[in-house]
């Protein structure tokens, strides 16, 4: 009963006027740069840093949970009428969405979209308010070696996982590590990898990153090798209501991806692409005219669309509870809690609970602006894919350029910005993971604090790691994280092999 309790004061503070306003501005926001193509909610919201450093931190952090769950809603419609999935976690949709189109039935594809975006939405936002209050409590019983051992699972997962190989996501993290650790050190007061600039003895401003890997360095990529083919959009013909027929068989899909979503959105760099590939094969296996599939069928876009967005509030909560991001889009948020000078995790339930309860009762809120915003208005969203795209390119450039300016007024940050997004470019050109420089970048910090923390307690004995119930349990995932997958590679090619 607690969690409600809090959950009912979170409402008094997402239901005023002002937090309203942000809300509807994030939706809104949200759902337009998911329909643009080659746009996310993680760049997006990496061009907002600078701009919101100066407003209230509870309204910036709503809206900024609505660009996140608008934008997983948004991608639908590119991949349907354009069949170009902003993301991996909506090739699915683009599949037999895109089909669909093509049969004159884009309107109750759409529709299904939205509708499963605002039950997975809302069942995932309930989950959530149930999970986080417990993970919450299990954080409280963590030590320095505990979180520790924690935050060296979020590298290894989110290194490990995402990428080509685990090569390069260890890599990214590493560059990571080391531009968290520029600076002075704040034990001893030495400065690190300054290279004896002045200008980088306050360290490297996360916000810099984050806006020339996620927005620079994104961009150049897209408008170099993402914009040679031209786009055929698909018309919207016939009503964009579903029948009786569509909704009898959606509103399974619905109630399985929002169950298959939600859970690997918690688990570290579990990410939304596994669970709507997940929801596509459970479908595919449970339907009845499985012949359907791959030639448009309503249900291949019901339960990834759910999952996909069941998946978002899902990493909400390992963000919340623990303060660790598992996708770049939560890393960026984290980012955006740091700027304000909080640090999520149990102590903010306690010290700030107004705040964080105020956030998850916005995403109940969010969900119904979402359904009215989406379903009557699907004609202004297309709209925006006619956008030519030189002007779309150089607006965020010229954006992230002055909110970057804007943070000191220095031409040194201008500077940074820039060759960090070149960094970002070329990391994308040879697919190195962009996600672990910033989980490294604002974790690094934080890890070394627990770590000299745990050897503090103990004296400088390493076996408290190990010794501990909780962080040796911890770091022998990690071990299976590492090792675990090129043995079951090798086991199965050994398998495969002819005798």
């Amino acid at each position: 009963m607690d969690a409600f309790a809090f959950l009912l004061q979170g409402f008094l503070v997402a239901l005023t006027p002002i937090n309203l306003l942000w809300a509807l501005a994030g939706v809104t926001i949200g759902t337009a740069i998911g329909v643009l193509p080659g746009m996310g909610p993680a760049l997006t919201i990496a061009l907002l840093l600078p701009a919101t450093a100066n407003l209230d931190p509870t309204g910036a952090l709503i809206m900024f949970a609505g660009i996140y769950y608008g934008a997983m809603y948004g991608g639908s419609t590119t991949s349907i009428l354009l069949n170009t999935p902003g993301e991996a976690a909506s090739i699915i949709t683009a599949m037999e969405g895109n089909q669909m189109a093509k049969r004159g039935r884009a309107g109750p594809a759409l529709a299904t979209a939205a509708i499963g975006s605002f039950v997975a939405g809302t069942m995932a936002t309930l989950a959530l308010t149930l999970v986080a209050p417990l993970v919450v409590k299990i954080g409280l019983m963590f030590g320095p070696a505990e979180y520790f051992a924690v935050m060296c699972l979020a590298f290894i997962t989110v290194s490990a996982v995402l990428g080509a190989s685990p090569a390069r996501g260890m890599a990214s993290l590493f560059l990571g590590l080391m531009l968290g650790l520029v600076g002075l050190d704040s034990q001893t007061g030495q400065a690190r990898f300054t290279m004896g600039l002045p200008q980088l003895l306050d360290g490297i401003d996360v916000v810099i990153v984050a806006v020339g890997l996620f927005a620079v360095g994104e961009t150049l990529y897209v408008a170099t090798y993402l914009n040679r083919v031209p786009d055929k959009i698909e018309k919207m013909r016939g009503s964009i209501w579903m029948s009786k027929s569509d909704w009898a068989r959606s509103w399974k899909p619905w109630l399985r991806g929002a169950a298959i979503g939600f859970p690997f959105g918690t688990v570290p760099a579990g990410g939304s692409e596994v669970p709507t590939f997940l929801s596509y094969a459970v479908e595919k296996k449970l339907a009845k005219n499985p012949e359907e599939f791959g030639k448009g069928a309503i249900e291949g876009v019901a339960g990834p669309e759910a999952a996909n967005n069941a998946s978002a509030s899902g990493t909400l909560v390992p963000l919340l509870s623990l303060g660790l991001p598992t996708t770049a889009t939560a890393a960026i948020i984290l980012a955006a809690f740091q700027q304000w000078g909080l640090q999520p995790g149990p102590l903010l339930f306690e010290t700030q609970p107004l705040l964080i309860w105020g956030v998850i009762a916005s995403m109940y809120v969010g969900n119904v602006m979402l359904l009215v915003l989406n379903l009557p208005m699907v004609g202004l969203w297309v709209k925006l894919l006619e956008i030519p795209r030189p002007l779309l390119y150089a607006g965020i450039l010229v954006f992230a350029t002055l909110g970057a300016y804007g943070i000191r007024n220095s031409w040194f940050d201008l500077l940074l910005l820039f060759i960090v997004g070149i960094a970002g470019f070329l990391m994308r050109r040879f697919d190195i993971p962009v996600a672990p420089v910033l989980v490294g970048m604002i974790l690094g910090p934080l890890a070394e604090q627990q770590f000299r923390r745990a050897l503090s307690i103990s004296q400088g004995e390493l076996s408290i790691f190990i010794t501990q119930p909780i962080s040796g349990s911890v770091f022998l995932i990690c071990a299976l994280v590492l090792v675990g997958p090129p043995i079951w590679r090798r086991l199965a090619a050994r398998k495969a092999a002819p005798a």
